[in-house]
């Protein structure tokens, strides 16, 4: 997995086994293998539409696919295992446009995405299988194509006696809500606005660092509770689930609208870092408020992705929810690091043993579906 905070690639080597409720699991090692400068500027350069190049991205796509290759081999390393104990990759790809809003392309209505990372040269660099192109199929049934961890969350954190509400916290924040001992079909998700991707551009602008270690900068301001309300007045903040973002809503131009307006109140760096910390957690409670609450209240939020290291974030999110108590997967068995990662192993392994895995209630999708392009290398 490579997140929208283009931070570099997670890779996890994990055995699987059953499906759905039944799943199991083993995670055998974990790493995080950042990217190198030069292609994390252009993957940048190339998720904006006036500076990004047909030419580039052609050469992304293979460029991110030797990447993942390399993550793949660090992760076996790891794990002391060499290529032979491979069965399957699952590999989400880069995003670089999300476009899940019908609009027109020729003459005629399209939802579309696009995820960098060819999985044909990352099956024939490994020799062994690869699903890549997870959203793509639920994009042509009328679906968002995101958020897909849901599927996971479902299969790996139901109870049959708690309510509970996962809350991933990547470059942007999505949550899924699990009914106690629920049925896929009850199952709901959802983007619910930015994590870290304004959280990390405004570290790299102000501070010139890519992100704010352990929310520090944050701690030390004070939120704009004003410019926090205009914020949440945004067109995003206010549209119906299903839904789903990335670049184009809380991308390179809102963050520069977002440090004017904070530059027109004379706010500090830090006071300006404080109210975009406060910006995600009020944005996933506003959420859970307006759109989940009435109909299923949660007993417990747990929280995965980059995010659950930013004291600061963490801390206002437990403001926000108490006494809804908040726990980090890492709690209930999962590494919170690897969860997404282990969200795209599992989804290829259930897409090779033909269970579909979007869910409709999530997406929107007019019907449940096989998740993937499957890859096969030369044997």
């Amino acid at each position: 997995m490579s997140g929208t905070s283009l931070d570099g690639v997670d890779a996890v080597l994990v055995h699987l086994a059953g499906s759905g409720p039944d799943l199991t699991m083993e995670t055998e090692a974990f790493v995080h293998v950042p990217y190198p400068e030069a292609l994390r500027d252009l993957i940048r350069q190339n998720t904006h539409e006036h500076s990004s190049s047909v030419q580039a991205l052609t050469r992304l796509d293979v460029r991110i696919a030797e990447a993942y290759a390399d993550a793949v081999e660090r992760v076996l390393e790891g794990a002391g295992r060499d290529r032979g104990a491979l069965d399957l990759v699952g590999a989400h790809g880069q995003t670089m446009c999300h476009l899940p809003e019908p609009a027109d392309c020729a003459k005629k209505d399209v939802r579309a995405t696009l995820q960098l990372g060819n999985s044909s040269t990352l099956a024939t660099r490994l020799g062994v299988p690869v699903v890549g192109n997870f959203r793509a199929a639920d994009l042509a049934l009328g679906g968002q194509g995101a958020p897909l961890v849901p599927y996971f969350d479902y299969a790996t954190f139901t109870d049959a006696d708690e309510a509970r509400g996962l809350l991933n916290l990547g470059g942007i924040a999505n949550l899924t809500v699990l009914p106690a001992g629920g049925t896929p079909d009850e199952v709901r998700a959802f983007d619910t606005g930015p994590a870290n991707m304004v959280i990390d551009a405004l570290a790299t602008r102000l501070f010139d660092a890519p992100y704010d270690p352990d929310g520090q900068h944050a701690d030390a301001g004070t939120p704009d509770h004003d410019l926090l309300a205009d914020l949440l007045e945004g067109d995003f903040f206010h549209r119906e689930p299903p839904k789903s973002t990335g670049r184009d809503d809380f991308g390179a131009d809102y963050v520069d609208r977002l440090l004017g307006a904070a530059q027109s109140r004379g706010l500090s760096p830090e006071d300006t870092m404080a109210t975009a910390t406060l910006l995600t957690a009020a944005s996933v409670y506003q959420a859970y408020a307006r759109y989940v609450r009435p109909a299923q209240s949660i007993d417990v939020l747990i929280a995965s992705g980059g995010g659950v290291h930013n004291d600061t974030l963490m801390r206002m999110l437990d403001d926000a929810f108490a006494p809804i108590p908040v726990h980090t997967a890492s709690a209930y068995g999962v590494d919170a690091d690897a969860k997404e990662a282990l969200c795209f192993a599992v989804l290829a392994h259930e897409t090779v043993n033909g269970v579909p895995t979007n869910l409709p209630s999530v997406t929107g999708a007019s019907e449940r579906t096989l998740l993937g392009s499957i890859s096969v290398p030369r044997t």
